[in-house]
């Protein structure tokens, strides 16, 4: 059965496409099935891998108001073992259209069920605020992971994605858990950067990544040319960086199999 983490924050800018592309990516070089669904009206992720934009092929739009099944929009890419459910503007109207529907938070969860056992990881790319759309997305996840980036207001927001995380646990039945929160857009030369972690490290504990993104003009770079960085320079920082990240993500799963395993003996 696939997890399933959706990369979140309401705050825009803090490289949250940047992590859905490179951290999918990264993952599926481990050879791993993996699975990105573009929830961002913006549709940043599915050109950031190459996929076009046509009318031709059902997008997470469709998915989320009954016209599709998720499995008609899954689109392969050119990387190996890494598919994608696109997304275009139409999906702005979802949070219009949904609101009327039965099971309006559920949708996207109960549309997964299917094809989730087909893919080891579902990772869902959030648009920058709490609608309809990330409030899908959380009620779907297993766990959520949250990129900040290392400025002055890196903790400003936060709190109301907490007590959101906190209302899904207890609305929806879900034991939805923070995988970590990444640290991005990271400058060691800037005291500010080095402050801001600190910070940062000091309020959510060990939930913060050892693993940190630098700024870096490479991985800004790679999606104009549809790739993954590590497509697109496999000896930058940016891709050693992501993937640092995707073993320190299977790292802690494989501790804590290891740990749930021990509890059940």
């Amino acid at each position: 059965m696939g997890k399933i983490i959706a990369i979140a924050n309401q705050k825009g800018g803090v490289g949250k496409t940047t992590t859905a592309i490179n951290l999918s990516a990264s993952l599926a070089a481990n050879d791993l099935h993996v699975l990105l669904i573009d929830s961002d009206p913006q549709g940043n992720a599915t050109t950031g891998l190459g996929v076009s934009k046509t009318g031709e092929r059902p997008t997470l739009y469709q998915v989320l108001l009954g016209e599709a099944d998720l499995s008609a929009a899954i689109v392969h890419t050119g990387f190996e073992g890494l598919d994608i459910v696109p997304s275009d503007k139409n999906l702005v109207a979802a949070n219009l259209e949904l609101i009327d529907l039965e099971n309006r938070e559920s949708r996207l969860r109960e549309r997964l069920e299917p094809v989730r056992s087909q893919y080891d990881y579902i990772l869902i790319d959030c648009p920058p605020a709490l609608d309809l759309l990330t409030l899908n997305a959380l009620v779907a996840a297993d766990s959520i992971l949250i990129p900040i980036q290392c400025e002055f207001f890196a903790l400003e927001g936060i709190s109301q994605l907490l007590d959101t995380i906190d209302r899904i646990r207890g609305s929806f039945g879900s034991d939805l858990k923070i995988e970590g929160v990444l640290l991005t857009m990271y400058d060691e030369r800037m005291n500010l950067t080095r402050q801001v972690e600190q910070d940062l490290r000091d309020f959510f504990d060990r939930d913060v990544f050892q693993t940190v993104i630098p700024r870096s003009v490479r991985l800004a770079e790679a999606p104009s040319f549809g790739k993954p960085i590590l497509v697109y320079d496999v000896r930058s920082r940016g891709a050693e960086s992501y993937i640092q990240l995707a073993k320190e993500i299977l790292a802690r799963a494989q501790k804590a199999g290891q740990a749930t395993t021990q509890s059940l003996g």
